[in-house]
Parts: structure tokens; sequence; C-alpha cells
């Protein structure tokens, strides 16, 4: 017996291209069916190149060795070698187109082989197996029953190699001519410069051109590996052009993206309401960027563009937030300046006129302008339909601003109360009640003056000791002016620097003040108390030597009487009466 398979050269040690399936099932079915025999496996080398026969015959018997020792075999032949089977013989012709006489030549050298493979050494190998021709009928009767009860031996196979190998090359030169196609380049060009119209129609119509083009040069090629290396093409194509439609998409989301924005900024300068700006502007864009989706989609494919359309809606939400916090802050910055405005030049007034009232005027002046800020505020902010919770902080955080101006103007102040307190002293002390100022001509009450006007100034100090908005009586101006005024507090001997407990005054802290609302402590106060009396202590001394000199200037005047007397009578009259009476 003899096999004989012909091979292109190129296709030696390829899979599929070198029959090596078909190899296998030979193998197999010959250990199944016969024993072993010598059969001899001629394979013909066609288009031989320069490469010598030497080198290929070796690589030939490797890749059959190879083969041979895979398959599958029955627990008779499991040790059988190849050679107990087969005769491997390797031969070689010339390309046709290139040398044709040679390869005739060779052709008809090969038919004689054939011719003659009785022979000894012929082809026909051991012909263990030759059958007489009276038996002829019979076995060949039972050749092809074994044949037709073996698929393995049926043809189909073979047919389905071949359909394999044409359809896979046909596909990949479809495939090549699709990646230089002058249309597909021009379209992925003009894609990567920007959106690009009817994308979708025109990929879809190149992208049949050679789908159908595959169909035409398969038909006759086995259906199922057909279709299967049809929808390789069609997997490797799609591949090869989805880069183009993700970066069309991409376009699509940017240009999206831009004309949020610019809707966004439109409506809101005509004074649109934030969340329906932000409602309009979010279903135009998205409407915008599903035409484009649709325009851009092919009919070979279904891709899925989920993942870019949810980048999209991240960057417009990323987009309004951003816009949403800028324009509260513009807001908060805006009724913050206004409340800075309207509390600390009125708050710093009535810190200049301190009383009794005053910490009350301050919580009423505070109440009305943070009444009137968050009022406004809130109207502003329905627009952007936040959440209750948000309004409520951010609402919050308004009248706690507004605290904050109060309680940072409270603590200029009491920086400068000594300031103000020798100012409140030289006001009350040089003026009257009128307010016209003081002649000291020797008949005001100094001591009288001199305490009012330490007591206008202690009343000041009261006020700037602590911030005192939340409206609680409390007992620290009676404790200054018993300590300080009514002489209950002493100044310190010089022997004995110790300061008694019973001192009101001798404490860091207030005990109806939280420290926090503390912004001058009782120890501070009395070493203010005595570094105002020291510094003031110069304008009473003025004033008493006022009066003094006042009173000395009064001395060498002539009596009322003999005043009225010199004016009727003349000096001269007036020197003659002394001298008639003396």
């Amino acid at each position: 017996m003899e096999e004989k398979e012909a091979r292109w050269c190129h296709d030696i040690g390829r899979e599929q291209a070198a029959n090596k399936p078909l190899l296998k099932t030979v193998f197999q079915v010959m250990m199944r069916l016969f024993s072993p025999r010598k059969t001899t496996l001629l394979f013909v080398v066609r288009d031989k190149t320069k490469t010598p026969l030497e080198y290929l015959e070796p690589i030939l018997s490797e890749d059959i060795q190879k083969i041979w020792n895979a398959v599958s075999k029955p627990e008779s032949h499991k040790d059988t070698p190849l050679s107990e089977f087969f005769n491997v013989e390797v031969t070689a012709l010339s390309s046709f187109e290139e040398k044709e006489d040679l390869f005739k030549e060779q052709v008809a050298q090969l038919r004689q082989r054939f011719f003659n493979s009785i022979s000894p050494g012929g082809l026909a190998g051991d012909r263990q197996g030759v059958v007489p021709a009276a038996g002829f009928s019979f076995s060949a009767q039972q050749i092809w029953r074994v044949i037709k009860e073996n698929k393995d031996l049926d043809l189909p196979a073979h047919k389905v190699m071949v359909a394999t190998v044409r359809c896979e090359e046909i596909a990949n030169e479809k495939l090549h001519h699709l990646s230089s196609n002058e249309d597909w380049l021009a379209l992925e060009e003009a894609v990567q410069c920007g959106p690009v119209s009817g994308f979708g129609r025109r990929l879809s119509s190149i992208l049949e051109t050679y789908f159908s083009g595959y169909d035409i040069e398969t038909f006759y090629f086995d259906h199922g590996v057909r279709n299967a290396k049809r929808k390789q093409l069609e997997s490797k194509s799609l591949d090869f052009v989805h880069p183009a439609y993700l970066n069309l998409l991409g376009h699509f989301r940017f240009k999206a993206l831009e004309d949020f924005k610019s809707r966004l900024e439109q409506m809101l300068n005509i004074g649109e309401g934030f969340a329906a700006s932000i409602c309009t502007s979010t279903e135009s864009c998205m409407l915008e960027f599903d035409q484009g989706y649709a325009d851009a989609a092919i009919k070979q494919a279904n891709w899925d563009a989920s993942k870019v359309k949810e980048k999209l809606c991240r960057d417009i939400n990323a987009h309004a937030l951003s816009v949403q916090d800028a324009k509260l802050s513009e807001l908060v910055v805006s009724y913050e300046k206004q409340l800075g405005q309207s509390l600390s030049e009125p708050v710093e007034s009535l810190f200049d006129n301190a009383g009794r009232d005053t910490w009350a005027s301050i919580r009423k002046l505070l109440t009305r302008e943070t009444g009137i800020a968050v009022s406004e505020f809130s109207a502003a902010i329905s627009s952007f339909e936040l959440d209750q919770s948000t309004v409520e902080k951010m609402l919050q955080d308004l009248k706690d601003y507004a605290r904050n101006v109060v309680e940072k103007k409270a603590r200029e102040e009491a920086g400068k109360v000594l300031i103000r307190m020798k100012d409140r002293f030289s006001a009350v002390f040089s003026h009257d009640n009128d307010s016209m100022p003081r002649v000291w001509t020797g008949k005001e009450d100094i001591k009288t003056i001199t305490k009012g006007a330490r007591t206008a100034s202690l009343s000041l100090l009261s006020v700037m000791v602590a911030i005192r908005l939340d409206g609680k009586p409390g007992e620290i101006e009676n404790i200054l002016f018993s300590s300080l005024m009514e002489g209950t507090v002493t100044a310190v001997s010089s022997v004995d620097r110790s300061i008694t407990t019973s001192d009101p005054l001798a404490s860091s802290s207030w005990e109806e003040v939280s420290p926090k609302s503390i912004l001058i402590t009782p120890v501070q106060c009395k070493s203010l108390w005595r570094q105002f009396k020291a510094e003031t202590e110069y304008t009473v001394t003025q004033a008493i030597s006022a009066q003094e000199a006042y009173k000395q200037s009064n001395n060498w005047l002539p009596p009322p009487w003999a005043i009225v007397a010199m004016v009727v009578l003349g000096f001269n009259e007036f020197m003659l009466l002394l001298r008639s009476w003396g």
C-alpha cells in the first residue's frame, strides 16, 4: 500500500496547510483497522525553493514522528514504532509556473514509480497485505463496508480542512484590504479632527463591501467553516475600526459637555433658577449626545456607549457642582460683606457711647440685621433646590458669621479700652451738663466731678470686660464699682504683695461668663484701673491748679460797691471821697 500527500514548500511546518490533522486520522485508523504492515507515505513537495531537499526531509520526518507520538494508540500498539506501519519518503517538484518543462519531467518520473510500485523496492512496501485477483471483489466490498462504518474515513474531514485554510486566507485578504481602503482611511482621518456626520452609514457601507465579498468568494466551501471564519472576519474588522468609533464618541462627549457649560451660563445670566437651568441644560446636551451616538451606530454591531455616556454624566455633574459651589460662595461672600457693613460700624459706635444698655442695643442690632440677611439669603438660594439639612447649615453659618463680626469688633474695642476710658473721663470731667467746656472759677466741686468722670469711665470698662450676647443679667458692673470706686480694693502693699482671696477681682475669670466670652479678666481690670487713675491724675491736678490761679487773680480787685462808685463818680472824685472819710 502507498499513501501520497502533496505539500507546498512554504506550507511545511504549518498545522492546517501541512495536513497534520489528516495524518493523525490516518495513523489512528491504520492502527485500529489493520495489523502492522509496511505502508509507504510519499510526501511530494510542490514548488521547491532554493532550500535543499536534504534540509526539508528531516523537518518532515520530525513532524511525522511527533504526530505519531501524540496520537492515542490501542493497547496492542502502545509501544509499536512508526517504522512498523510506514515507510516515509520525500520527493520534490519544481514550480510549474517558473520551470514548466522540468516540472513535467519530474512528474513523469514520479508517475513511473507508481506504475512500478510492485517491483522490488517499489512504493508497495512489504506487500504483506496483497490480495489475490480472485479475492479482489470480496476485499473491495469489505473495504467499502469498513469505510462506511468508520466516520474517521469519511472525506468531508478533508473538505473541512481545505475550507478552513481557504476561508481563513480569504478573510485575511479582506481584512488587509479594509485596512488600506481609501474611504476608510479618509473617514479615520476625519474622526481624528472632530465629529463626522454620517459616520455609521459610511462605515457600514465599507464593512459590508468586504463582508459580502467574503461571502461570494467562500460560497462553495463548507457552510460551517465558512460561517465560522466570517464571524472571525467580522470580529477582527470590528476590533480594527472600533477605536475610531470610540474617538468619535469622545468628540460627541466633549462637545455635549461644552454645550452644557455654555447653555448653563447663558440661562444663569438671564436670571433663570439654578436647578432649573441645570435640568434644562442637561436634558439638551444628553439629547445631543444620543443623536450623535445614533448617527455613529453601524448595522454590523451593537456597540455599547454606556461607559462614554456615564463619563459624560459624571463630567456634567462635576461641572454643575463646581458652578453651584462657586455661585453659593459668591452669595455667602456677598451676604457676609453685607453683615460686616451693617454690624461693624454701628457696633463700634455703640461701644463709643457704652453704657448700661449697650449690649442690649447690640443684641437688638444683631438680631435685626441677621434676620434681614438670613431672609434674603434664604430666598437667594431657594433656586438651587438644596436639601433641607444643607440649607439649615448654610443659614446657621451665616448667623454664626454675624455673631463673629460682633465678637471680633468687641475684642478690637476691648484692646482700646484704656484709651476710651481716658477719653470718657476727659469728656465728662472737662464739660458741664450742657456739654460746654468747664471754666475753673473755684466754685466747682472737683472731687465730685472727678468721681462722676471716673464712674462714667468705669461704666465703660464694665461694658467691655465680656461679650454678653446671651442677654443674661450679670453682676460684673456692681463688682467693679464696689471694688474700684468704693475703695474695697486698695493698692497692693509694697511689703505684702499677696492678694487676699476675699478680693473679687483676684481672679482670671468671671463666674457668670464663659472663658471664650471674656475680653478683660478681673485682674486685668484692676491693672487697667490703676493705670487709668495714674494717667488721669494730671488732668485733675491741672483743674485744681486752675481754680487756685483763678482765686489769686481775683484778690487785688476792690469790692463790688467801690467799683460801682468809681463808675458813677469817676476815679478822682472817688479818691477825694475816700480822703474825706479818712
